[in-house]
Protein backbone atom coordinates (compact mmCIF):
# COMPACT_ATOMS: atom_id res chain seq x y z
CA UNK A 1 0.00 0.00 0.00
CA UNK A 2 2.76 2.14 0.83
CA UNK A 3 4.82 1.68 -2.31
CA UNK A 4 1.27 2.25 -4.39
CA UNK A 5 1.17 5.61 -2.33
CA UNK A 6 4.75 6.79 -3.23
CA UNK A 7 3.56 5.55 -6.84
CA UNK A 8 0.95 7.72 -6.75
CA UNK A 9 1.88 10.78 -5.58
CA UNK A 10 5.01 10.48 -8.32
CA UNK A 11 2.47 10.44 -10.74
CA UNK A 12 0.44 13.64 -9.67
CA UNK A 13 3.13 15.79 -8.98
CA UNK A 14 5.18 14.41 -12.17
CA UNK A 15 1.73 15.59 -14.28
CA UNK A 16 1.68 19.08 -12.24
CA UNK A 17 5.47 20.05 -12.75
CA UNK A 18 4.34 19.06 -16.63
CA UNK A 19 1.79 21.20 -17.21
CA UNK A 20 3.79 24.07 -15.38
CA UNK A 21 6.56 23.14 -17.62
CA UNK A 22 3.85 23.71 -20.65
CA UNK A 23 2.56 27.01 -19.28
CA UNK A 24 6.08 28.83 -19.99
CA UNK A 25 6.25 27.34 -23.22
CA UNK A 26 3.13 28.47 -24.03
CA UNK A 27 3.67 31.95 -22.84
CA UNK A 28 7.38 32.14 -24.33
CA UNK A 29 5.45 31.15 -27.53
CA UNK A 30 3.42 34.41 -27.30
CA UNK A 31 6.64 36.49 -26.95
CA UNK A 32 5.37 37.66 -23.38
CA UNK A 33 6.86 37.86 -19.93
CA UNK A 34 5.17 35.06 -17.90
CA UNK A 35 3.11 35.86 -15.39
CA UNK A 36 1.44 33.44 -13.08
CA UNK A 37 -1.96 34.27 -12.00
CA UNK A 38 -2.44 34.21 -7.99
CA UNK A 39 -3.29 32.10 -5.80
CA UNK A 40 -6.36 31.23 -3.42
CA UNK A 41 -5.43 29.59 0.18
CA UNK A 42 -8.24 28.01 2.42
CA UNK A 43 -7.99 27.79 6.02
CA UNK A 44 -10.84 25.83 6.72
CA UNK A 45 -12.89 24.34 10.34
CA UNK A 46 -12.92 21.02 10.57
CA UNK A 47 -16.76 19.90 9.08
CA UNK A 48 -17.09 23.56 7.55
CA UNK A 49 -17.28 22.02 3.88
CA UNK A 50 -13.70 23.44 2.65
CA UNK A 51 -12.78 20.84 0.76
CA UNK A 52 -15.95 20.77 -1.13
CA UNK A 53 -15.89 24.88 -1.46
CA UNK A 54 -12.14 24.56 -2.62
CA UNK A 55 -13.18 21.20 -5.44
CA UNK A 56 -15.82 23.29 -7.07
CA UNK A 57 -13.68 27.00 -6.87
CA UNK A 58 -10.97 25.08 -8.77
CA UNK A 59 -13.50 23.74 -11.25
CA UNK A 60 -15.32 26.73 -11.73
CA UNK A 61 -12.44 29.25 -11.94
CA UNK A 62 -10.17 26.95 -14.20
CA UNK A 63 -7.50 26.71 -11.02
CA UNK A 64 -5.39 23.51 -10.01
CA UNK A 65 -5.87 22.37 -6.58
CA UNK A 66 -3.30 21.28 -4.00
CA UNK A 67 -4.67 19.20 -0.90
CA UNK A 68 -3.00 19.28 2.34
CA UNK A 69 -2.25 15.73 2.27
CA UNK A 70 -0.25 15.84 -0.76
CA UNK A 71 1.27 18.87 0.52
CA UNK A 72 2.46 17.08 3.88
CA UNK A 73 3.55 13.66 2.05
CA UNK A 74 5.74 15.96 -0.71
CA UNK A 75 7.31 18.15 2.50
CA UNK A 76 8.11 14.41 4.13
CA UNK A 77 9.78 13.34 1.48
CA UNK A 78 13.21 15.46 0.43
CA UNK A 79 13.99 13.75 -3.15
CA UNK A 80 10.24 14.87 -4.36
CA UNK A 81 10.40 17.86 -2.80
CA UNK A 82 13.48 19.15 -4.41
CA UNK A 83 11.44 18.25 -7.70
CA UNK A 84 8.74 20.61 -7.08
CA UNK A 85 11.33 23.23 -6.10
CA UNK A 86 13.51 23.05 -9.00
CA UNK A 87 10.51 23.50 -11.23
CA UNK A 88 11.27 27.44 -10.75
CA UNK A 89 13.88 29.41 -13.04
CA UNK A 90 16.56 31.28 -11.00
CA UNK A 91 14.54 35.02 -10.77
CA UNK A 92 11.45 33.25 -9.28
CA UNK A 93 13.78 31.11 -7.41
CA UNK A 94 15.24 34.15 -5.89
CA UNK A 95 11.58 35.76 -5.29
CA UNK A 96 10.42 33.10 -3.32
CA UNK A 97 13.69 32.14 -1.42
CA UNK A 98 13.63 36.74 -0.82
CA UNK A 99 9.70 36.25 0.82
CA UNK A 100 10.80 32.93 2.87
CA UNK A 101 13.94 34.90 4.42
CA UNK A 102 11.48 37.61 5.17
CA UNK A 103 8.59 34.97 6.43
CA UNK A 104 11.51 33.46 8.87
CA UNK A 105 12.69 36.96 10.36
CA UNK A 106 8.93 38.51 11.06
CA UNK A 107 7.61 35.61 12.59
CA UNK A 108 10.93 34.39 14.50
CA UNK A 109 11.05 31.12 12.95
CA UNK A 110 13.74 29.11 13.65
CA UNK A 111 12.24 26.30 11.13
CA UNK A 112 13.57 22.39 10.98
CA UNK A 113 13.93 20.58 7.42
CA UNK A 114 10.59 19.41 7.53
CA UNK A 115 9.42 23.07 7.81
CA UNK A 116 12.16 24.32 4.99
CA UNK A 117 10.90 21.93 3.47
CA UNK A 118 7.01 22.79 3.23
CA UNK A 119 7.91 26.17 3.03
CA UNK A 120 9.56 25.99 -0.48
CA UNK A 121 7.05 23.69 -1.78
CA UNK A 122 3.83 26.10 -0.85
CA UNK A 123 6.47 28.45 -1.95
CA UNK A 124 6.73 27.36 -5.49
CA UNK A 125 3.24 26.52 -5.47
CA UNK A 126 2.73 29.98 -4.99
CA UNK A 127 5.00 31.50 -7.45
CA UNK A 128 3.56 29.06 -10.26
CA UNK A 129 0.43 30.51 -9.93
CA UNK A 130 -3.46 29.75 -10.18
CA UNK A 131 -3.89 27.06 -7.89
CA UNK A 132 -5.88 26.99 -4.51
CA UNK A 133 -4.17 25.82 -2.13
CA UNK A 134 -5.56 23.81 1.12
CA UNK A 135 -4.08 23.87 4.46
CA UNK A 136 -0.84 23.56 5.74
CA UNK A 137 -0.56 27.17 6.61
CA UNK A 138 -0.74 28.88 3.25
CA UNK A 139 -2.16 31.82 4.39
CA UNK A 140 1.02 32.29 6.63
CA UNK A 141 3.60 31.79 4.10
CA UNK A 142 2.90 33.17 0.09
CA UNK A 143 3.33 37.15 -0.02
CA UNK A 144 -0.53 38.33 0.58
CA UNK A 145 -0.05 40.73 -2.35
CA UNK A 146 -0.24 37.53 -4.33
CA UNK A 147 -2.53 35.34 -2.70
CA UNK A 148 -6.00 35.57 -1.64
CA UNK A 149 -6.55 34.26 1.57
CA UNK A 150 -10.06 32.64 2.26
CA UNK A 151 -11.54 31.09 6.01
CA UNK A 152 -14.44 29.16 6.07
CA UNK A 153 -16.07 28.86 9.09
CA UNK A 154 -19.54 27.38 10.91
CA UNK A 155 -21.05 27.14 14.32
CA UNK A 156 -19.42 24.10 16.24
CA UNK A 157 -22.91 22.03 16.11
CA UNK A 158 -23.29 22.36 12.39
CA UNK A 159 -19.93 20.79 11.53
CA UNK A 160 -20.18 18.18 14.07
CA UNK A 161 -23.78 17.40 12.42
CA UNK A 162 -21.79 17.48 8.87
CA UNK A 163 -19.20 15.11 9.59
CA UNK A 164 -21.54 12.42 11.17
CA UNK A 165 -23.57 13.13 7.81
CA UNK A 166 -20.51 13.06 5.24
CA UNK A 167 -18.87 10.08 7.29
CA UNK A 168 -21.25 8.48 8.59
CA UNK A 169 -20.38 8.49 12.19
CA UNK A 170 -21.63 8.78 15.18
CA UNK A 171 -22.41 12.05 17.24
CA UNK A 172 -19.90 10.61 19.83
CA UNK A 173 -17.11 9.77 16.83
CA UNK A 174 -17.90 13.45 15.08
CA UNK A 175 -17.45 15.41 18.46
CA UNK A 176 -14.38 13.77 18.65
CA UNK A 177 -13.12 14.06 14.67
CA UNK A 178 -13.91 17.70 15.30
CA UNK A 179 -12.45 18.60 18.65
CA UNK A 180 -9.07 16.86 17.72
CA UNK A 181 -8.76 18.14 14.61
CA UNK A 182 -9.10 21.69 15.39
CA UNK A 183 -6.93 21.32 18.20
CA UNK A 184 -3.67 19.57 15.92
CA UNK A 185 -4.55 22.66 13.15
CA UNK A 186 -4.06 25.12 15.84
CA UNK A 187 -1.12 23.17 17.39
CA UNK A 188 0.85 22.91 14.17
CA UNK A 189 -0.03 26.62 13.30
CA UNK A 190 1.36 27.87 16.50
CA UNK A 191 4.41 25.41 16.37
CA UNK A 192 5.35 26.20 13.14
CA UNK A 193 4.59 30.02 12.13
CA UNK A 194 3.31 31.36 15.69
CA UNK A 195 0.51 32.14 14.41
CA UNK A 196 -3.64 32.01 15.75
CA UNK A 197 -5.10 31.02 12.55
CA UNK A 198 -8.62 32.29 13.79
CA UNK A 199 -7.01 35.85 13.40
CA UNK A 200 -8.91 37.63 11.09
CA UNK A 201 -5.90 39.90 9.79
CA UNK A 202 -4.46 36.68 8.30
CA UNK A 203 -7.24 36.44 5.50
CA UNK A 204 -9.24 38.73 2.87
CA UNK A 205 -12.67 37.06 2.91
CA UNK A 206 -14.12 34.83 6.38
CA UNK A 207 -17.27 32.95 5.01
CA UNK A 208 -19.62 31.20 7.30
CA UNK A 209 -20.86 28.02 5.12
CA UNK A 210 -23.18 27.10 8.39
CA UNK A 211 -25.47 30.37 7.35
CA UNK A 212 -24.56 29.98 3.31
CA UNK A 213 -24.09 26.37 2.59
CA UNK A 214 -21.39 25.50 -0.12
CA UNK A 215 -23.20 27.05 -3.19
CA UNK A 216 -23.48 29.70 -1.08
CA UNK A 217 -19.76 29.71 0.17
CA UNK A 218 -18.69 29.22 -3.59
CA UNK A 219 -20.35 32.44 -4.97
CA UNK A 220 -19.20 34.64 -2.28
CA UNK A 221 -15.58 33.65 -2.63
CA UNK A 222 -15.99 33.57 -6.64
CA UNK A 223 -17.20 37.21 -6.69
CA UNK A 224 -15.04 38.74 -3.57
CA UNK A 225 -11.89 37.02 -5.93
CA UNK A 226 -12.64 38.81 -8.55
CA UNK A 227 -13.15 41.93 -6.87
CA UNK A 228 -10.03 41.40 -5.54
CA UNK A 229 -8.01 40.92 -8.50
CA UNK A 230 -9.61 44.28 -9.72
CA UNK A 231 -7.46 46.79 -6.61
CA UNK A 232 -3.61 45.19 -6.59
CA UNK A 233 -2.63 48.61 -5.85
CA UNK A 234 -4.41 48.54 -2.43
CA UNK A 235 -1.99 44.71 -1.60
CA UNK A 236 1.01 47.24 -2.85
CA UNK A 237 0.52 49.26 -0.52
CA UNK A 238 -0.15 47.06 2.45
CA UNK A 239 3.48 45.24 0.83
CA UNK A 240 5.19 48.12 1.92
CA UNK A 241 3.83 48.84 5.31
Amino acid sequence: MKRETSRSLDHLVGEQITKWEHQRIEQKKKAERYRPRPCITISRDPGSGGTDVARRLAQDLGMDLVGAKIIQQVAERADMSEKVIASLDEKEVRLRDSWLDSLFRTHHMWPDEYVRHLTKVIGTIGKQGNTIIIGRGGQFILPPEETFRVRLIAPREVRIRNVMRDSGSDLENAERYVYKTEADRNAFLRKHFHADWTDSGYYDLIVNTGSLGIEGAVAVVKAAFAEWKKHPQCRDTEKGR
